[in-house]
C-alpha cells in the first residue's frame, strides 16, 4: 500500500533544485563586479525531473547509475547567451534579475515543503493518527 511514495522523493528533488539554483544566484551576486564574468543559471526543475521518455510522468535520471527518481540529479549550471545588457567590462549580472531568480528560487523551496507536509499530513490521516 505505501510501497511507491514518489511525492515525497519529488518534494526533497524540488528543494534539492532550489538550493542550488539559490548557490548559483549567490555565486553570480557575489561576482558582479568581476570583469568578463558570466552569468549563470540552472535549468528550471520541470527541464530536469521533468516527463521523461519511458512515461508520461517519469523522472529522467542523468548517468546510467542513477535511478529514476533520485532526488541526486544534479543540474549543471548553464551561462546565459544573452549579452545585450552586458556591462563595459564583458560583466553580464544584472542585479535586479538575480533579485528576481532568488525569489522564484525561494518560492520553489517553499513550494516544495508544502507538497512534502501535505502529503505527510494525507499519510498520517491515512494511518488514523493526527
Amino acid at each position: 500500500m505505501f510501497q511507491n511514495l514518489t511525492v515525497f522523493e519529488s518534494a526533497q528533488a524540488m528543494a534539492i533544485h532550489a538550493g542550488q539554483r539559490q548557490a548559483v544566484i549567490a555565486q553570480n551576486v557575489a561576482n558582479a563586479d568581476t570583469p568578463g564574468y558570466v552569468a549563470r543559471d540552472l535549468p528550471s526543475f520541470t527541464d530536469i525531473y521533468g516527463p521523461g521518455e519511458g512515461s508520461a510522468f517519469s523522472q529522467r535520471a542523468t548517468r546510467h547509475s542513477h535511478m529514476n527518481g533520485s532526488p541526486s540529479n544534479t543540474a549543471e549550471a548553464t551561462t546565459e547567451q544573452d549579452k545585450s545588457f552586458a556591462s563595459p567590462d564583458g560583466n553580464t549580472v544584472s542585479l535586479e534579475t538575480e533579485m528576481l531568480r532568488a525569489t522564484e528560487a525561494k518560492r520553489q523551496h517553499d513550494r516544495s515543503l508544502a507538497i512534502y507536509k501535505s502529503a505527510l499530513n494525507i499519510l498520517r490521516s491515512s494511518l488514523g493518527r493526527q
